[in-house]
């Protein structure tokens, strides 16, 4: 026999993830899925899902949110090259990845560092407002 091409490939959606390099690990895509931090053509899932190509998938990685949509099926973990084959971000996600990134930027530019270290008395009364204020 053959082998199989992608169209009657059949490939679950944590092992998809897994082998496009999401996740290190089989088990940290399956996590993720079942978190409800992937959804699949807008819908939560679950790891065993089969994936088919022009399924859009959303993925929320830490501060980011990806949008992404399947153009390729394969159940082997390649070079990073050959991952990115496997699909593509819409233009809208990274669009939107990117004002993020911008106003993460931006809002840590305008927390100045304080101009010392705080001193003996400084850390007391800090410790003490923590206390009163139950944090």
């Amino acid at each position: 026999m053959t082998a199989s091409t992608a169209d009657d490939q059949r490939v679950r959606l944590d092992k998809w993830l897994w082998a496009a390099r999401f996740y290190k690990t089989r088990s940290l895509a399956k996590e993720a899925i079942e978190g409800g931090k992937v959804h699949y053509n807008s819908q939560r899932c679950k790891p065993g899902k089969l994936v088919e190509t022009g399924a859009k998938l959303t993925l929320r990685l830490g501060w980011q949110e990806k949008i992404v949509i399947v153009d390729d099926i394969s159940d082997r973990r390649r070079g990073a090259p050959e991952a990115q084959t496997l699909y593509h971000e819409t233009e809208e996600s990274v669009k939107k990845r990117e004002d993020m990134a911008w106003q993460r930027k931006t809002m840590q530019a305008a927390q100045l560092p304080p101009a010392r270290r705080p001193s003996k008395k400084d850390r007391r009364d800090i410790q003490r407002f923590r206390e009163q204020n139950g944090l």
